[in-house]
């Protein structure tokens, strides 16, 4: 059996609604107690029943003693890196913090190492984040879906003065994810609910097929006109094993006019928008002729975007589609460094055992660029640092090494 956690944001989406809603469903508070140790931080968490449209939830208050608002980026992956948590928990954690300070970083027009987070920079958020990776983990999850995110309207003060709603940031976070506008006044998605159910969520739509056995109700503060301001999250078991299995689209399209040197561009069109992957066959059309077959790789609710976008970057007057199941493995990033520059490392994980490890090939090549090193002797010593860091943690959590 599968446990399968499905986040339906009624009130929208945020860190501490997400935490209050899983401590609702059955986690442990002494795991978001630990997770809160494991980070060194002088924080505590205040839990207690509110009432909403008639419905009985958790609230969560993330107390700090230090009013910590902000922090650069180096500073905020140096915490989480360090801390003893759990190595999928600190994986998920990475990749969500990852997601946060490239989002910061596009719309503020600055490099990512050089980031730094205002109002998320705070304790709290790293309490959000790192928390409900570690209660997911303790609820012995396995996969997450989600409904929808809604998207309010409106304007919001912030430290840089008043931002429309959604943040910029959000949005940035949230490409790839379902949204759904709606007439609610006001930020209903914090960047770090955007962030948490980007990393975390496989798929998007109606509850999945499977048998629940828990329901939790986590509250926020504010009061929507229209809609209770609560996140509910449903626990429950599919009848799978092994890896996940996931629903992907494939689009294709047979072009033989098309200038080889677009090729590219086109391939390259596509995975920024949102592609899983991208890639062409050689094939004999007909009269002959020698032709292309374009292939593209996504998630369902990207299916639209990347055709129109294939349309538009190829000479192909139609695209055809086939939707595939996949087992796929839970997957994470992992940064080392090699010369003294960063190296993200992809993590396969399969029921939380690491499977799979794998340099990200452009960060690789650009370390080899900057030290004149072959690409390949950066690739291989980013391999064993990996390696190496995953040994060490799997060592530390074995009880009996």
């Amino acid at each position: 059996m599968t446990r399968v956690a499905y986040l339906d944001p009624i009130g929208g989406m945020a860190g501490d609604m997400l935490l209050a809603a899983l401590l609702d469903a059955g986690a442990p508070l002494d795991a978001l107690d630990e997770t809160i140790g494991a980070l060194g931080l002088a924080a505590r968490i205040d839990v207690r029943r509110v009432e909403r449209s008639g419905v009985v939830a958790t609230h969560v208050d993330v107390v700090t003693s230090k009013r910590t608002h902000e922090r650069p980026a180096r500073e905020l992956r140096e915490l989480v890196g360090s801390a003893s948590l759990a190595e999928p928990i600190r994986l998920q954690a990475l990749e969500a913090l990852e997601r946060l300070i490239a989002a910061e970083a596009s719309i503020h027009g600055v490099e990512p190492g050089d980031v730094i987070l205002h109002e998320l920079g705070g304790d709290d958020t790293l309490v959000d984040l790192c928390g409900v990776f570690a209660l997911l983990h303790a609820l012995g999850v396995q996969r997450v879906a989600s409904a929808p995110l809604p998207m309010g309207g409106g304007l919001v003060t912030t430290d840089h003065g008043p931002l429309p709603m959604p943040a910029p940031a959000t949005l940035v976070l949230l490409q790839g994810v379902a949204v759904i506008g709606v007439a609610t006044p006001g930020e209903l998605v914090t960047p770090t609910g955007a962030a948490i159910v980007a990393t975390v969520a496989t798929s998007f739509g109606p509850m999945p097929s499977m048998t629940p056995s828990a329901t939790g109700y986590g509250a926020g503060t504010r009061t929507h006109p229209d809609r209770p301001n609560l996140v509910r999250v449903v626990l429950g078991d599919v009848a799978e094993d092994g890896a996940r299995r996931g629903e992907v689209v494939v689009l294709q399209a047979n072009v033989d006019d098309m200038i080889p040197e677009l090729v590219p561009d086109a391939l390259d069109a596509c995975l920024a928008a949102g592609a899983l992957d991208a890639w062409t066959e050689p094939i004999a059309m007909k009269k002959g002729r020698p032709g292309l077959l374009v292939s593209v790789l996504a998630r369902p609710h990207d299916e639209r975007r990347l055709a129109e976008t294939l349309l538009q970057h190829s000479t192909s007057l139609g695209v055809r589609v086939q939707s595939h199941a996949r087992y796929e493995l839970d997957r994470a990033i992992r940064e080392v460094q090699v010369e003294g520059r960063t190296v993200r490392v992809k993590i396969g994980l399969l029921d939380g055992r690491v499977v799979n490890v794998a340099p990200e090939h452009d960060d690789c090549a650009q370390v080899a660029a900057a030290s004149g090193r072959p690409v390949k002797q950066i690739w291989a010593e980013a391999l064993a640092a990996a390696t190496t860091t995953l040994h060490m943690t799997e060592d530390a959590d074995d009880p009996a090494g």
